[in-house]
């Protein structure tokens, strides 16, 4: 019959919360009675929402109490709100006639918040009981019938229709109970004489005294009464009123004085020496707060007053004389506490959502703050505050309910988090506050590209360096955080002299330290441009690149390469020279050349080894052997001489070539003729002119071919390149040099190969090896020399 009456009330709380639904929006109401074991069911709170039980986990459903338990809680799975911890009504709400559990749910994407109050119905657990389980009273005899004596009250901490109700007396002869009730609706007995005590007929009086409570079933108390029958005491005091009112400041320090009681009593001696105490049915916690003196009846504040707790107190004082058979009069005291602002607010963050994206937009939710104040009127009216100087906005949801919104974008690399200082000030005199920190964490997106500390490079290394040497490192950084800025490099696919750029160089993708992966020579490549690229691990990735220019310098690695005179059939190379020249006669000339550049090309010539070394010397830069003075008999008629061609580089390479010189007294006629030139001038014979004919059709020829062939290879070099810059290998040059001497019969002719960075380091060799000589023998300074130089891109 219980369970079937909870239930009953249970679906009436359901069907007037369901009304109320109408007109108070986002707030829902269940009632539940106490004691319930752990999973009883309350109410499927997602049904009466109207939300989707799929979607409570993502959203991230929850219930926030501002109670200290979780008493309760609700099945993501199902929607269903139920008990989670036993919920004592007494411990909860006290004496409170009305018990609600107040309940906020919040949910997420979007953000909703809901109100859900909770009744909690009192059941009748608890039986009345007394503070001892017997009393002793004493009456005079003298009593008259109608005489009233208050008895101690029971107590019951149930409420409602289970809290006391009511007081049985057992059967006697002379007293019968009188049922009063208090200002807050508790009762409390009088012992009522209903007709005269005799104490010689009877000295005591025994009595049960029951409490029973409106529970059902029924639940009682009882304690025992005793009356002792004293002799006469005539007069009793008199309070100068019934009922005494005064308001006291709460928290008001102990010792402060409320009231001092006034009791006159017309006895003399003993029978009018009135002391005061409290009466049998002054509450427990009325005691425990208040104090009275026994002699001069001042009321003071014994224990901590708070407005919060109670706004009135009801005090039951005594006076009674020390005569005998003496009788205690009553009289009630009406304490009004006023409330002073002594409760600063709380601030209770509901929710945090932290950290946020930086791109987050604004007005995105960070956090649901609440906020209470427990005094009343204006002290317990509250404002809350953030600084100005922060990117968030306060908005206010429902009273006492605050938002954390963002009111712009962030930016993670100018600010990484916030320390957003709340404050909560009530309306009082003088106002207090409570502070509170939010920390607001800004989580980094992949909106920074890698930047290169330089805007190019330019990177020179020493040709002949070793394969895996590091030439240089290319460094970038990423603002960004984490893996947003976690750089890896890369070159981009390209070609170099028709080769990957990738068996030239690699990068470690780490640190973008870069290594030759061959060894460069200066003499086939000057230089050559990489393009780097730096990728950060972010998603979508950034990346940005950086040229780098690389340039080879030129190291002394060639040694100067004889291109005349050249040994004939393996034999040293000869020149003969007549008995009769001068001084100063051109005997032969050295022509040597460096494949490398610069300082390291410029070639010097000196004697090494001579027959007579004071016949012959030798230029220092241009290699022309001459005669120091004439020839005289004893002259050897052969001379070797051995000259040093030497370069400038560091350390200088150098090579030897043997010369022998043979002392004729006449020379061939085409020899005669060749050194008298200038002497003795004769028009050019047949043969000479049919040799310069030949050797410009030749010419001719050979030229047109070579410029076809650039042409050629102009063309199917151009792609090969691959965009990488290679401005020492873009021209090639080609020079022909015809020496023609018009009194002999032989001419020179000298070829040489193109000769550019691009050419081996033995290009000088091969250049050797390509040398056309038609009459080397001599070198003539009267030869009519032609130079023509052909340039290709």
């Amino acid at each position: 019959r219980v369970g079937t009456v909870i239930m009953i009330r249970q679906v009436v709380c359901l069907l007037l919360c369901a009304c109320a639904l109408d007109q108070v929006l986002a707030q829902i109401r269940y009632s539940v009675p106490e004691e319930l074991e752990h999973g009883a069911f309350v109410g499927n709170i997602a049904e009466d929402l109207g939300l989707d039980v799929a979607k409570l986990s993502s959203r991230r459903f929850r219930i926030v109490s501002g109670a200290r338990k979780q008493y309760l809680e609700v099945n993501l799975e199902n929607g269903i709100l139920f008990v989670n911890e036993k919920i004592d009504r007494e411990e909860l709400c006290e004496q409170s006639l009305v018990c609600f559990l107040h309940l906020q749910v919040v949910i997420e994407n979007p953000l909703e918040l809901y109100r859900v109050e909770v009744e909690i119905l009192d059941v009748n657990d608890n039986a009345p009981s007394f503070p001892w389980s017997e009393f002793n009273l004493e009456i005079t005899e003298s009593a008259a019938p109608g005489s009233r004596f208050p008895l101690e009250s029971a107590q019951d901490l149930d409420v409602g229709s289970n809290s006391l109700r009511s007081y049985l007396l057992s059967a006697n002869q002379h007293f019968v109970l009188d049922i009063q009730t208090r200002n807050d609706g508790s009762k409390f007995a009088e012992l009522v004489l209903q007709s005269p005590l005799d104490r010689e007929q009877q000295k005591t009086h025994e009595m049960v005294l029951t409490a029973v409570d409106g529970g059902s079933p029924l639940r009682s108390g009882t304690a025992q009464i005793t009356v002792t029958v004293l002799d006469a005491n005539d007069n009793v005091p008199v309070f100068d009123r019934s009922v005494y009112r005064v308001s006291l400041v709460e928290n008001a320090p102990r010792g402060t004085l409320v009231l001092k009681l006034n009791a006159t009593d017309l006895d003399e001696g003993a029978n009018g020496e009135i002391t005061y105490s409290f009466s049998g049915h002054a509450p427990p916690k009325v005691r425990e707060l208040f104090s009275v003196d026994s002699h001069s009846g001042e009321i003071r504040v014994k224990g901590i007053v708070d407005y919060e707790r109670a706004s009135v107190y009801e005090l039951y004082v005594q006076a009674k004389d020390k005569g005998p058979s003496a009788v205690a009069v009553h009289c009630k005291v009406l304490v009004d506490i006023l409330d002073v602002n002594d409760n600063a607010p709380e601030v209770i963050l509901t929710s945090v959502s932290t950290p946020v994206q930086e791109d987050a937009p604004p007005g995105t939710v960070i956090a649901v703050i609440s906020v209470m104040d427990r005094d009343s009127g204006e002290n317990g009216a509250v404002d809350c505050q953030i600084p100005g100087n922060v990117p968030f906005q306060l908005h206010s949801s429902f009273k006492n309910y605050y938002t954390l919104v963002t009111s712009e974008f962030l930016d993670r690399e100018s600010v990484s988090e916030y320390n957003i200082s709340l404050t909560a000030r009530d309306l009082g005199s003088p106002p207090l506050s409570t502070r509170k920190t939010i920390l607001v964490q800004v989580s980094d997106i992949n909106d920074n590209p890698p930047r290169f500390i330089q805007p190019s490079y330019t990177v020179y290394v020493t040709e002949n360096n070793a394969p895996g040497a590091s030439i240089c490192s290319v460094t970038a950084f990423d603002p960004d955080s984490n893996q947003n800025a976690y750089l890896s490099y890369s070159i981009f696919d390209g070609q170099i002299q028709g080769m990957p750029v990738s068996t030239y160089v690699s990068i470690n993708s780490d640190n973008g330290n870069t290594y030759a992966l061959r060894s460069f020579d200066y003499e086939q490549l000057r230089n050559f441009q990489i393009r780097v690229q730096a990728q950060d691990a972010g998603f979508p990735p950034l990346s940005s690149n950086v040229t780098v220019n690389v340039f080879v310098l030129d190291q002394n690695d060639n040694a100067p390469v004889i291109l005349s005179p050249l040994p004939r059939n393996g034999s040293v190379a000869t020149e003969m020279v007549p008995r009769s020249v001068d001084a100063g006669y051109l005997v032969a000339k050295i022509t040597a050349l460096d494949a490398d550049a610069g300082q390291n090309s410029r070639l010097s010539y000196q004697m090494l080894q001579a027959t007579d070394p004071g016949l012959f010397s030798v230029a220092l830069y241009t290699g022309e052997i001459r005669t120091i003075r004439r020839f005289l008999d004893k002259d050897a008629i052969r001379q070797r001489l051995v000259i040093l061609v030497k370069d400038n580089g560091q350390p200088p390479l150098s090579t030897t070539v043997s010369i022998i010189l043979s002392v004729v007294d006449s020379v061939p006629e085409s020899l005669s003729d060749f050194g008298d030139l200038s002497l003795s001038p004769q028009p050019p014979s047949n043969l000479a002119l049919y040799l310069i004919v030949s050797l410009s059709t030749v010419s001719l020829i050979f030229l047109v071919a070579i410029i076809v062939l650039a042409a050629v290879k102009c063309y199917k070099d151009r792609d090969s390149l691959g965009g990488y810059a290679n401005p020492g290998n873009l021209s090639q040059a080609y020079c022909y040099k015809v020496c023609l001497t018009p009194e002999s019969a032989k001419s020179d002719f000298m070829f040489l190969k193109p000769c550019s960075p691009g050419t081996p380091r033995n290009n000088a060799a091969r250049g050797a090896d390509n040398l056309a000589l038609s009459s080397q023998s001599q070198k003539l300074e009267g030869a009519n020399c032609l130079t023509i130089n052909i340039e290709y891109l």
